[in-house]
């Protein structure tokens, strides 16, 4: 029972103090590997599970990791711990609607928001790309030029994400084992 409330109150807090999307990442991490529940590598393996699957990324990553710490009931847990914050805001930005809308207060807020947010997207960027692409604390060659094909492919060729996906996973255990 323990581990459940706690799996609640890490996504509540993850919920309450990120933004969505990646910047959440480095607070999953946080908590995944201050509790002990994973290793840098799981974490990063559950982001990219939780990337690939449709949905919320926040909820992914609460679904993926709640079922690895505590299964289906941790699941709900961290699910209820990361939507919890959403609702709450949600509701009270309904109720004040009106008022949000005009207010000054909001767009300086949000002026500090982005660039925070965009802080931490390049934050998650370097420590994603310290776990994917070394190997041992080398830099994995292989890796890297995966990465650089997956990018080509996407911009250039337009190709969908889950067809670069899965040529960057059938490259990956090619070459990088």
């Amino acid at each position: 029972m323990k581990t459940i409330l706690q799996l609640y109150w890490s996504f509540l807090q993850i919920g309450f103090t990120s933004f969505g999307g990646l910047s959440m990442i480095p607070l999953i991490s946080s908590e995944m590997l201050g509790h002990g529940w994973m290793t840098s590598t799981e974490v990063s393996d559950i982001v990219a599970i939780a990337e690939m699957t449709p949905g919320p990324l926040g909820l992914n990553c609460a679904t993926f990791a709640g079922i690895r710490v505590a299964g289906i009931v941790g699941a709900l847990a961290a699910n209820f711990g990361i939507l919890t914050p959403t609702f709450t805001v949600c509701a009270a930005a309904a109720a004040l609607f009106e008022h949000f809308k005009k207010s000054k207060l909001l767009g300086y807020v949000m002026s500090v928001v982005r660039p925070v947010c965009i802080g931490l997207i390049w934050g998650v960027i370097f420590g994603l790309c310290l776990t994917n692409y070394t190997v041992d604390g080398n830099i994995s060659v292989a890796g890297i030029l995966i990465g650089i094909l997956g990018v080509v492919l996407l911009v250039w060729r337009k190709w969908s994400v889950p067809k670069v996906i899965c040529v960057a996973a059938v490259l990956g255990i090619m070459f990088c084992r």
